[in-house]
Formats: C-alpha cells, sequence, structure tokens
C-alpha cells in the first residue's frame, strides 16, 4: 500500500489539476467548474488507487485495473453528456466543457498512477487551449473565410 502522504499527493494534484480546467470553464459562464471537474479528477484518482495498489505502486496498470480506467473513461462520457444542449435553431452548445469533463477524468487517471510530469505537460497544454483556442479560431476563420460558429465563445 502507499504511503498517506502519496495517498494525498496524488488525490490533491487530481483534484487541483481537474479544478483549475473547471474554474476556466466556470470564468466562461459554462455549466460545470472547479466543484464539479475537481470532483470528477479526485474520484478517477481515487478509482485507480483502489482498483491495484500493487500494479500502481510499480508505476503500470495490471490487465485488471486497465479495464477499471477503461470502464472510468467510457463512464464519465455520460458526464459530459449532461453538458451538451441543443438550443434554439439545432445549435450543439458545450462539446469544449463535455471535453473538459473527459479531460479531468483522465487527469485523475494519470494522478492515481502518480507520473507527474505527464500531468503537468497535460495540464499547460490544456489550460493554454482554453485561453487561446477562441480567439485563434476566431482569427482563422477572419484570415481563410470560414464561418464562425456563432454560439458564445468558449
Amino acid at each position: 500500500m502507499l504511503e498517506w502522504w502519496d495517498i494525498v499527493l496524488r488525490l490533491g494534484v487530481a483534484t487541483l489539476a481537474s479544478g483549475a480546467i473547471g474554474l476556466n470553464r466556470d470564468l466562461h459562464g459554462k455549466p460545470i467548474g472547479l466543484r464539479t471537474l475537481g470532483l470528477v479528477g479526485l474520484a478517477t484518482s481515487l478509482v485507480v488507487l483502489i482498483a491495484s495498489p500493487a500494479a500502481i505502486e510499480a508505476g503500470q496498470l495490471s490487465d485488471a485495473s486497465s479495464r477499471v480506467v477503461q470502464g472510468i473513461l467510457t463512464g464519465i462520457g455520460f458526464l459530459g453528456a449532461g453538458v451538451i444542449v441543443h438550443a434554439d435553431q439545432h445549435k450543439v452548445k458545450g462539446l469544449t466543457s463535455a471535453a473538459c469533463v473527459w479531460f479531468t477524468a483522465c487527469v485523475g487517471v494519470v494522478c492515481g498512477l502518480g507520473h507527474w510530469r505527464l500531468v503537468g505537460i497535460a495540464l499547460a497544454i490544456a489550460l493554454l487551449l482554453l485561453m487561446v483556442g477562441g480567439p485563434v479560431e476566431r482569427m482563422l476563420h477572419r484570415l481563410f473565410g470560414g464561418k464562425p460558429d456563432e454560439a458564445q465563445p468558449d
């Protein structure tokens, strides 16, 4: 079994990293936020920790643990589907937030496995994408004459 401080570290980083994505969504007025995505990351990390402690200590997943992770990532899609809505005139909204739900579940899995460098790099890239992706998309639409999404910016 892992030491208590290692468990606290893994669960804490999963919560904070996922919460950072949630904060971005919350600041953009989306239906999910820091608490929701923080809990997604915490829960997935917790499930990974309980799935196979010996495999996690070795830094790898067994077949049984791999199936647990597959189940998490499949099941989390239902939560993501809850933030996707069909608005007026058959427009779909909430896809970025749904992707964030799935991403934070992945962050929780990776935190549960204790791969800190991977968590840091993925979180930095995701936050960068969330912060500059919308403005870059709009600029490229103006530059190339494409039809921008008329939904409110993410």
